[in-house]
């Protein structure tokens, strides 16, 4: 196990001590991690194809006439609160949830170098739509017999969830991150982040923008994509400048960008989800760029 900080923390300042540790802290709970996380999302993979298989709805219409109960079911359910599920499927954005991931590009930049190479290995999902070219909801469902929140998404490329692809991408490389040391600590966080995941995830149905496998199929892929990055960054130093004080001025205008991006999308929805990511960008943008002042 590689730990390039720890002889350094003696000899820093209280604060740059503490942002090292927890940088060291990702560090060591990445490198316990093994490929036997893979079998898993692989089994459930596998499982929803042979299930998918055995009812005959490996068609493109086999697939949606197969979840139509379900799907009206739960879009009736969630959509009931539809403020509340407009806001939550906004998690799905890369850049509204990196926002609130922003403090880490000081505090663990190990979490951003896994983040940016998880996001990229993700991007599969974008030719996976093409190649299933399953229609949304919109196209094969009369939109008066569900909820539509939000614009109205239309075209054959619903499998997978892009939202959910990248929610559990992201709460992914999270929750190995921040694994916490006690065993109890441990059920209850992976607990609490699958759970919370799923509900963002789940927002795509509340909106009537994907079916329900859009949704689990976008999780799993999310969750393979994490491991795919943080054994990436393990294993290669590709990202591994991310920690580099001189390299704050990218990280300063990449800020500045996400905040006019947040601001523009807050006068035309004014939604408060967005509220709350300018407020974090504004925070690691002081943050960032009191250090960089300081250095």
């Amino acid at each position: 196990m590689e730990i390039p900080y720890a002889l350094s923390l003696e000899s820093v300042c209280p604060d740059e001590a503490e942002i090292k540790k927890i940088n060291i802290n990702v560090i060591d709970n990445y490198s316990k991690l093994t490929l036997s996380l893979f079998f898993l999302p692989l089994l459930l993979l596998t499982s929803i194809v042979l299930f998918l298989y055995y009812h005959n709805a490996l068609s493109a219409n086999g697939y949606v006439e197969i979840q139509k109960n379900s799907f009206l079911f739960l879009n009736s359910k969630l959509s009931q609160f539809p403020s509340f599920e407009y806001n939550l499927t906004q998690f799905g954005d890369a850049v509204i949830f990196l926002s609130f991931l922003s403090l880490f590009i000081v505090y663990a930049p190990k979490i951003w170098e896994s983040l940016l190479l998880a996001l990229l290995v993700s991007s599969i999902s974008c030719s996976l739509k093409k190649m299933f070219a399953v229609p949304r909801p919109a196209v094969m469902f009369n939109n008066n017999s569900f909820v539509i929140v939000g614009k109205t998404l239309c075209g054959n490329n619903s499998l997978p969830s892009g939202h959910s692809t990248v929610i559990f991408t992201m709460l992914t490389v999270l929750l190995f991150a921040l694994m916490p040391k006690k065993r109890s600590h441990k059920f209850i966080w992976i607990f609490s982040t699958i759970i919370g995941g799923l509900i963002f995830a789940s927002s795509r149905i509340g909106v009537g923008a994907h079916y329900p496998l859009d949704v689990i199929i976008g999780c799993i892929i999310g969750y393979i994509s994490a491991l795919c990055g943080i054994f990436i960054s393990r294993k290669y130093k590709i990202l591994n400048w991310i920690g580099n004080k001189k390299y704050y001025p990218f990280f300063i205008l990449l800020l500045l960008v996400f905040s006019v991006l947040t601001i523009g999308r807050t006068i035309n929805e004014n939604l408060i989800i967005y509220y709350f990511s300018l407020t974090s960008l504004l925070v690691s943008l002081y943050k960032i760029t009191t250090i960089y002042v300081k250095k």
